[in-house]
């Protein structure tokens, strides 16, 4: 008989059976499957054939099964499944470590560093990653980082010591030892077994858990793209990213058009080695690619107003924004205004001062959102701002700038709104927006927002922010996907666009 590691978050034993057996992709990501007879760990959506029970233990993620000397499949290649989103999102503490550690806490500072930022003591927080996840900070720090050169060498033609780069090792001698003594090959040898790596910049597959409603998240894309920074046509979504000084784009679209290939495919061009990770992280929440529909479904199915909504539209899902400074500046101009509004006015910020391309990329890529400095001083008023909310916006930089306020990973959802609100011009619904398009945040609820004041009742009449908050109390800690399903459905029906590429 098969085994189970006693681990919260692992689905039941049972369910794990089922899903391995029928290779069930809304499992994929939720628990891997390891192989005591060859030492190999598998997606649960793994095509060789079934292994026997008694040879199998199912673990909570690939850390867990690589810290038991489990190595990874080369055929269901474990390092294109989904996050598991209800450890990477939300206020408790293992999901704040993780999305520190996924933002690089862990490559150059030591562990007590992430303890301390999260309030725990070193051994404390060691402590709660094996109680958890089955394996310790560095453990899920080490995987994340070969997995990751697991898919570049896999995916790419990038050297092999860019890869080393890429997957944070400052030397080439220490990854490939690292490497080997890992998957019991050295990183060469795996390339010459693949095959099929396309020529054309960096393009890597990103899996998600089905269903997805990658139409719909266009289309929210669509009516916020900013001309010249951003560019959404039927296919997908493209945009300028980098600094000034070494700018670049990437475009993410469907991997296929089969409907059994649950990836996304992204595109990198002028992307620096180092910066591949964070740049991927940040798609992956974009995209909120790592969303378990299942289990959303399950807490907000039991409200009335939402099961047929969710019912209709099951691959919803909560749509972020590439950098927080911008949607920051993207929230205090859509304060009390149209999405279309909001847009213009935000497209001429952006054109006027930031940062223009030497040479386009394509229609619709020309210049760098501007930076935080290049609005500390700016007079936006000319643009067509009120001269208060201009005010806000320089007030916002200034904050951002000086560290009273950030986009920092170990911030609860109740720290990042508080340290916001303090702000002169920025109220709940703007913090509470910025927490949903820049972190993310699967429970930021704008319970001041008039849609969603309108969107719940039935009747015709409009619900007091308090009366909507108190109703969305069942909906936690999901409140914002029930945003999402609210907004969509109060929206008109999309006009179809003819497919480009920038």
């Amino acid at each position: 008989m098969s085994t189970t590691h006693a681990h919260a978050g692992l689905p039941d034993h049972r369910v794990c059976e089922q899903a391995r057996l029928s290779r069930d992709p809304r499992f994929d990501g939720l628990f891997f499957t390891a192989v005591t007879s060859t030492r190999i760990y598998c997606r649960p959506v793994c095509p060789a054939p079934a292994p026997k029970p008694v040879n199998v233990t199912y673990y909570p993620n690939a850390a867990a099964a690589e810290a038991d000397g489990f190595r990874p499949c080369l055929r269901c290649r474990p390092e294109l499944s989904p996050g598991d989103g209800a450890w990477r999102r939300g206020d408790e503490t293992v999901a704040r470590a993780l999305k520190l550690i996924d933002q690089g806490a862990l490559a150059d500072r030591p562990l007590a560093d992430l303890a301390g930022s999260l309030g725990l003591g070193e051994r404390q927080l060691r402590r709660l990653f094996n109680d958890r996840l089955g394996a310790s900070p560095i453990g899920v720090h080490g995987t994340r980082r070969l997995l990751f050169a697991k898919q570049l060498l896999t995916e790419t033609r990038l050297p092999i010591t860019q890869v080393a780069l890429a997957a944070g090792f400052g030397s080439l001698t220490r990854f490939n030892t690292t490497f080997r003594e890992a998957y019991r090959m050295a990183p060469r040898d795996l390339r010459k077994r693949e095959s099929g790596v396309d020529d054309e910049g960096v393009v890597l597959r990103l899996g998600y858990r089905p269903p997805y409603d990658f139409e719909a998240m266009l289309d929210f894309l669509r009516g916020r793209a900013l001309p010249g920074v951003e560019h959404v046509d039927a296919e997908g979504y493209a945009r300028v990213i980098g600094g000034a000084d070494a700018p670049g784009w990437l475009r993410v679209s469907r991997w296929s058009a089969k409907p059994d290939d649950h990836a996304l495919r992204l595109e990198l061009h002028g992307a620096a080695p180092a910066q591949l990770l964070a740049i991927v992280g940040r798609i992956r929440r974009m995209f909120d690619l790592d969303a378990d529909p299942q289990t959303i479904a399950r807490a907000l199915g039991s409200d009335p107003r939402l099961r047929p909504l969710l019912r209709k539209r099951p691959g919803l899902r909560l749509p972020s924004g590439w950098d927080g400074f911008e949607i920051a500046v993207r929230a205090i101009i859509g304060q009390q205004v149209s999405v279309a509004a909001a847009r213009t006015l935000t497209a001429r910020l952006a054109q006027r001062h930031g940062t223009p391309l030497p040479i386009p990329f394509g229609p619709g890529l020309a210049h760098l959102f501007p930076s935080a400095v290049a609005l500390v001083e700016a007079d936006l008023t000319a643009i067509g701002l009120t001269r208060a909310r201009a005010a806000t916006i320089n007030a916002m930089a200034r904050a951002l700038l000086d560290g009273r306020v950030d986009f920092r990973g170990e911030r609860t959802l109740e720290d990042f709104t508080a340290r916001w609100v303090a702000l002169p011009g920025i109220g709940p619904w703007t913090a509470n927006y910025m927490a949903m398009r820049a972190l993310g945040h699967p429970d930021a609820f704008p319970a001041d927002d008039l849609v969603l004041q309108k969107a719940v009742p039935t009747d015709g009449n409009r619900m007091t922010a308090k009366a909507l908050t108190a109703r969305a109390e069942a909906w936690r800690p999901w409140r914002a996907y029930a945003v999402i399903q609210l907004w969509r459905d109060s929206m008109p029906a999309p006009r179809p666009l003819p497919a480009s590429t920038p």
